[in-house]
């Protein structure tokens, strides 16, 4: 049987061009970078690919694969400024109305897309719209549906009280929502994943850029909090279906991914609702953060310790 992302990139060959400029931010994806995009280039005006300074062979398996492909933009950065600023290096050089942006680890149906700009164009105040995010195997994955972990939501999941939900559904919130049964048709959400995530130009031009002072994770929340804060509503879309090789860019380097992401949660939390909660309970909240972050690196430190000491045996 073949990988569900080759199907997906043959579905392709039979779609009409949609006024899309797909955006991707490249750092040593290796060979799904390539997948990506050839998923893509068929039924979009454009793909840019913003490159974060890869050291890998990805951009030159696309020079060969991909070598008179008029529809195929490369921007090369020559140091890596992480996802929200690449993203806005290729939204600058976009030229259609809607844009696409698109993990590397992300393979587009074509009918997806399809159904994506269909309920876009369709719902004039939604100003993202975001499919379901799937593995391989077909099952959905976190984060393609969301609520906006706020303090007290992620206080409640840290502490496995989003259990008690059946019981106190508005105070024990869980703000994952890949658990609950899919519905029947487009629903607004508050928060969809930077993964796959269609946007209107308009929006952006209302709302204004990805921040930039986010390096890598929670940059999409805060997104996603400003264009509500804007008016702008945010649709997920059950009926596209996007595999995503969740996490393939970013085992090579997992505690300075790890550092990151905390570090952006630190920032999500202060920028969004410090005037909402009390200083000690911001307090707190840092002291989580940063101690989860201490607990993930020290796990990796010991399982890369494990394996280098089972290699001197060997």
């Amino acid at each position: 049987m073949r990988p569900v992302h080759k199907l997906v990139a043959e579905e392709n060959t039979r779609i009409d061009q949609l006024p899309v400029s797909v955006i991707v931010v490249n750092y040593n994806a290796g060979r799904l970078l390539a997948e990506c995009i050839r998923s893509a280039l068929p039924s979009v005006s454009e793909v840019l690919v913003v490159d974060n300074a890869s050291s890998d062979f990805s951009l030159e398996l696309c020079a060969q694969r991909f070598s008179e492909e008029p529809k195929l933009k490369i921007i090369r950065n020559t140091v890596n400024l992480g996802f929200a600023a690449a993203c806005n290096i290729g939204a600058a050089q976009a030229t259609e109305p809607h844009l696409l942006f698109l993990n590397p680890d992300c393979f587009l149906n074509a009918g997806s897309l399809q159904r994506m700009v269909q309920v876009l164009e369709t719902f004039p105040k939604a100003g993202m719209v975001g499919g379901l995010l799937i593995n391989e195997n077909g099952s959905e994955q976190a984060g393609g549906r969301r609520a906006v972990p706020t303090p007290w939501r992620s206080f409640v999941r840290a502490f496995g009280l989003h259990r008690l939900g059946r019981y106190w559904p508005r105070l024990f919130f869980d703000f994952h929502l890949h658990k609950q049964a899919l519905p029947n048709g487009p629903l607004e959400v508050e928060a969809i994943s930077g993964a796959l995530m269609l946007v209107r130009r308009a929006a952006i031009e209302d709302v204004g850029l990805w921040d930039e002072d986010y390096f890598l994770h929670c940059e999409d929340l805060d997104w996603c909090m400003r264009f509500r804060n804007k008016g702008w509503k945010i649709v997920f879309v059950p009926d596209a279906p996007v595999v995503h090789q969740k996490g393939t860019c970013s085992r090579a380097r997992p505690v300075f991914v790890e550092w990151h992401k905390h570090r952006g949660m630190m920032r999500f939390y202060r920028k969004f609702f410090r005037s909402d909660y009390p200083g000690v309970v911001m307090w707190l909240v840092a002291l989580g953060i940063w101690l989860r972050f201490c607990a993930i690196a020290a796990l990796h430190g010991a399982r890369r310790a494990g394996r280098l000491l089972g290699l001197k045996r060997e």
